[in-house]
């Protein structure tokens, strides 16, 4: 079965990374009022308090848990990152102590931060709301509907070195022997041999070309060969033939999430952009194919 994927995913995977890579930065010192709703604070440094929320933030953005993962307190993985916290806290006190924030460059970098996260959260508030339930269901009953299914085919496979092997290969099965078993003793691929050659369900489209011009036309119960391939020699067995099932909301479920968030950023950044006053003030790249006129011959 191949993957369900809606067919305008248009949107760099960086952007959607962005809307993933929240940092966890710190507060100001001595607020000691919960960030969020329940929040927990469970550590102090200096008269910086720290909050259950910022530990989670920067577990998520090293990608050790999922947005929408729990993270226990008595968990292992949280007094690791705890612990990175701290050691951040401490770092940043000390780099303060010393004036380095009152560098440019820092002050840059400190700025580009701040930009990072902001545009984080509106994505975040913005997008969120196109992700609905209701949203994912409508997208997967119409990807359902345009989806144009085929034939998979269940097919075994017995490959050989040469033509002159792989025809002793049919004349053995010709003679009544299981495809399973020769190909268990003669098959030199490793992948497949001691599973009687099974490639499983595939459409035609994800086998080699050969194997696919080959299988095209022909009905279960065939054996088909020799196939010259890269490989080797190609003696196939079909299986079975049958229509191909298109996946559940489930396992469609995490595309369909990926592509309404890509919208949604899209959309976000195109309305952006067409408010904005953008001034690029440097030379675009040629287009790609051209070239500098030729100089004179030598």
């Amino acid at each position: 079965m191949r993957p369900f994927r809606p067919s305008v995913m248009t949107v760099a995977p960086v952007l959607f990374a962005a809307l993933l890579a929240l940092s966890a930065c710190g507060r100001a010192g001595g607020d000691d009022r919960p960030p969020e709703a329940n929040d927990r604070a469970v550590a102090r440094v200096q008269d910086q308090t720290i909050w259950a929320s910022d530990v989670k933030r920067e577990a998520v953005a090293q990608g050790l848990i999922g947005e929408t993962e729990p993270l226990d307190v008595n968990a292992d993985l949280f007094r690791r990152v705890l612990d990175e916290v701290i050691d951040r806290k401490l770092l940043a006190a000390e780099a303060e102590r010393r004036g380095l924030d009152d560098d440019a460059l820092v002050q840059r970098r400190l700025e580009a931060t701040r930009e990072r996260i902001l545009g984080d959260v509106l994505i975040e508030e913005q997008v969120s709301g196109q992700v609905s339930e209701a949203r994912i269901q409508e997208l997967y009953r119409d990807q359902v509907r345009q989806a144009q299914t085929t034939d998979e085919v269940r097919v075994r496979l017995i490959l050989s070195r040469t033509r002159e092997e792989a025809a002793a290969v049919i004349g053995v099965l010709a003679q009544g022997a299981a495809f399973e078993a020769v190909a268990a003793q003669s098959s030199i691929d490793d992948a497949t041999r001691f599973s009687g050659g099974d490639l499983g369900y595939r459409t035609l489209d994800v086998l080699p070309q050969a194997y696919a011009d080959a299988l095209r036309e022909q009905p279960a119960g065939s054996t088909v060969g020799p196939v010259q391939t890269e490989a080797g020699w190609a003696v196939l067995r079909v299986e079975d033939r049958r229509r191909e099932t298109p996946p559940t909301l489930e396992q469609a479920r995490p595309q369909i999430v990926r592509f309404l968030t890509y919208e949604g950023i899209r959309q976000q950044l195109e309305q952006l952009r067409g408010r904005a006053k953008i001034e690029r003030l440097i030379d675009e790249p040629e287009a790609a194919g051209s070239s500098a006129p030729a100089g004179p011959a030598q």
